[in-house]
């Protein structure tokens, strides 16, 4: 059986506009970069740049460490149509996160994502229709903070990952489109540092095996990206507050010669010099430094009614470089947040529109 073309697009799409670039001859060369895709308007509106803040529910995925931090029960939920350039209402990305503290322990929590491909074509190897089959991706996670003072909190997350493409492989290929792994996220965050509102954070996501569809020797590795961030708040009165965030990002993926993925382990430090030396213009780092992703954002907050957001990021590699915009309205223990991205004309990601619900519980 052949995919229908429909699928392998949106694929190639989303892997090439919405995960950043690893390597000079391309997008990322990881497998299920859905679990790149940011969730939250409100981080996605700040540039996504929010590893140093996490201090809502989708912490379980920006940083566990700041859950840390998280004294109260909350719960976020977010849907983004994908690529709204193409008006495919069948792509879209939905995101439900959940913390609570649990005295004495730390906080615990967890999410799931879902990313939805659609329905596609199958053909056989004469180009006969066989059907159509569903295709998506959907992660669970499970995670938990804890404060080790009252500046330092850590904390991990561990998910499994289901993808599920296609029904059957492809021709006379063994075994499906389907592949499973798990990862392991790592998070720290450091409030005051220095001076008083500097919170300093970091991450490592996604370490885990290789995922694979057909046979290990086709496996792809996942998404592993290291973020370091630093949050600063400029304001902090009772009707003002201004915070600035800037993170930089880089995936750590690596492959042997022969294109087999390389274990987690290995290219969390391989990745790092895979490229070295080809650009002058970077100094002899070449894409080594073109692959580190500045993110850098603005949040005001008029007291705790109106928040109102821009933030922009640089990706040389994959080429996006979109400014963004967002604002909240609040109400009580609710918060509505709405993100936007501006790309440029006819860029992909051009009007892509994000809505988050926070729900104090």
């Amino acid at each position: 059986m052949k995919w229908h073309r429909d699928l392998g697009i949106c694929l190639l799409m989303v892997g090439m506009i919405l995960a950043p670039a690893a390597q000079a001859d391309g997008p990322s060369e990881a497998g299920v970069i859905f679990l790149k895709l940011v969730p939250g308007a409100r981080p996605a509106g700040m540039g996504e740049a929010f590893v140093a803040q996490a201090d809502d529910a989708t912490a379980t995925w920006w940083n566990p460490g700041g859950m840390a931090f998280i004294e109260r029960q909350e719960l976020s939920l977010m849907y983004v149509n994908l690529l709204p350039q193409f008006h495919l209402s069948d792509l879209y990305y939905s995101f439900v996160s959940y913390v609570q503290q649990v005295p004495d322990w730390g906080t615990v929590g967890g999410n799931i994502i879902f990313t939805n491909y659609g329905e596609t074509e199958g053909r056989d190897e004469n180009n006969n229709p066989t059907g159509t089959f569903h295709s998506y991706d959907v992660a669970f996670t499970g995670a938990y903070g804890s404060p080790i003072n009252n500046q330092l909190g850590l904390g991990v997350a561990a998910k499994f990952i289901y993808s599920h493409l296609s029904d059957q492989g492809a021709g006379a290929e063994k075994g499906t489109g389907v592949g499973t792994s798990m990862a392991v996220d790592l998070g720290v965050m450091y409030r005051q540092a220095f001076t008083k509102g500097l919170t300093l954070a970091a991450t490592l996501t996604n370490m885990g095996p290789a995922i694979s569809y057909i046979d290990r020797a086709q496996a792809d590795p996942l998404p592993m990206t290291i973020r370091i961030g630093g949050s600063y708040k400029l304001l902090d009165s009772d009707f003002n507050r201004l915070t600035v965030n800037l993170d930089l990002q880089k995936e750590l993926v690596d492959r042997y010669d022969d294109g087999r993925a390389m274990p987690f382990y290995i290219a969390m430090f391989t990745s790092w010099a895979n490229n070295y030396g080809d650009d002058p213009d970077f100094g002899g780092w070449g894409n080594e430094i073109k692959g580190i992703i500045p993110n850098i954002g603005m949040e005001y907050w008029y007291s705790t009614l109106v928040g109102l957001r821009m933030g922009y990021y640089y990706d040389k590699l994959g080429e996006r470089y979109p400014w963004t915009f967002g604002f909240s309205l609040a109400y009580s223990s609710y918060r509505f947040d709405f993100g936007y991205v501006s790309a440029g004309e006819n860029h992909p990601l051009t009007d892509t529109m994000m809505f988050s619900l926070n729900l104090g519980l």
